[in-house]
């Protein structure tokens, strides 16, 4: 990253250890609930208290991060959930996992990610010059998908393979290490001397571009958790595949989002802002469909691969756009109204997946996903595509 700052390159490896830790429990997680429920609803439960801080706490978090130190507010959230995993840790020890104890636990980590993430994408317009943010979101969510996706996943199987309780030992060691590399990052306080949380919301209402990609994202994000959070039992119970074949159904996926974040920069060139939005949604309709009616592991792990790729376009391009267009004053609040909008519906997306999934399969809530995000699409187009126009810089 020769053209990226030092101080960058730091939250970018804060950023790579805490996705490692995250995506070895990403895989580990269900693989745990899987262990005291086989109930589709159940398993849907645990996914969506994971999300539900991004419908109850966004906006909070929002005036928090305009306020605050934000090297401060990151490292400390991260301390945080170092102590929260190592909580469950010790209960996984001690054979005292229960739905209700995952379900309390996701919602506390939940809780963190919301400070967090809003945190990093607000600073990260600091630390890089405008004409590179493109290239330095894209370094950022390769980063986040290795991690996340591509390596801690498998790794999170292995090892709960090995023992249940040494995967979440694990995240809780790469929280501490993060919190030690961004407890070294230049303070940087929030822009606002006051931050009011409606000044966010007003903000976003008067622009129709960012206000249809927020509606936009939260349809799509809806439907993501509608099709995924079974996708443990998808794979265990339909396509017959043990606890290591789910993690490695998530690394491929993470294989299209690394592609993804390493081509950017010239896809964008190439194709420009709109085009790149527009190619992102329609894959993703027609892949979620098509997930539904894998026959089998290399089809489903082909199309999850797919939709890494073009999800990582989307949320590159939104980002870089609204880390552009908004006034630094007031981005972390314009962040959290806008996550509000775009997460917030994702625990009713997980609980209605496994309501599908219950009731009508577990192939079911992929197809369904599939055709909801293809008719979002097809409304927001009218108003999508003239904003997206005279959004991009000429």
């Amino acid at each position: 990253m020769p053209d990226l700052p030092r101080a960058y390159r730091r939250l970018w490896w804060a950023t790579g250890i805490d996705s490692l830790g995250n995506g070895v429990f990403t895989a580990a997680l269900p693989l745990l609930a899987v262990t005291v429920t086989r109930d589709p609803r159940e398993v849907a439960l645990v996914s969506a208290a994971t999300y539900l801080p991004w419908l109850l706490l966004s906006l909070i978090a929002g005036s928090v991060v305009d306020r605050v130190d934000l090297t401060t507010l990151m490292w400390r959230t991260q301390a945080l959930q170092a102590l929260i995993v190592g909580v469950l840790t010790a209960l996984v020890v001690a054979g005292a996992i229960t739905v209700p104890v995952l379900v309390l636990l996701a919602f506390a980590l939940g809780s963190c990610d919301v400070f967090y993430d809003n945190a990093a994408q607000t600073t990260l317009p600091d630390l890089v010059p405008e004409d590179l943010l493109h290239q330095a979101n894209g370094r950022q969510q390769v980063a986040m998908t290795v991690g996340r996706q591509f390596l801690g996943p498998p790794l999170g199987s292995l090892f709960f393979a090995l023992a249940l309780a040494l995967p979440f030992a694990v995240d809780a060691a790469s929280f501490v290490v993060a919190a030690t590399l961004l407890a070294r990052l230049p303070g940087r306080r929030g822009h606002a001397k006051s931050a009011k949380v409606l000044d966010g919301l007003r903000w976003l209402r008067k622009h129709r571009l960012f206000r249809t990609l927020a509606l936009l994202l939260g349809i799509n994000t809806f439907c993501g958790q509608l099709g995924n959070a079974t996708l443990v039992l998808f794979v265990t119970d339909v396509l017959h595949l043990g606890a290591g074949v789910f993690g490695l159904l998530l690394a491929g996926a993470a294989l299209g989002g690394i592609a993804g974040g390493l081509v950017i920069a010239r896809l964008v060139a190439w194709l420009g802002d709109l085009r790149a939005l527009l190619v992102s949604l329609v894959v993703n309709a027609v892949v979620f469909v098509g997930m539904g009616f894998s026959p089998n592991v290399a089809v489903l792990g082909g199309l999850l691969a797919v939709s890494g790729f073009v999800t990582t376009i989307w949320n590159v391009v939104t980002v870089s756009v609204r880390q552009r267009a908004v006034p630094a004053s007031l981005l972390g609040r314009v962040n959290s109204v806008y996550r509000l909008l775009g997460w917030g519906l994702m625990p009713l997306g997980a609980l209605a997946g496994g309501l599908l999934a219950h009731r009508f399969g577990l192939r079911v809530p992929y197809p369904v996903a599939g055709v909801v995000r293809g008719l979002a699409l097809v409304v927001a187009l009218p108003v999508l595509i003239p904003a997206m126009r005279d959004a991009t810089p000429r």
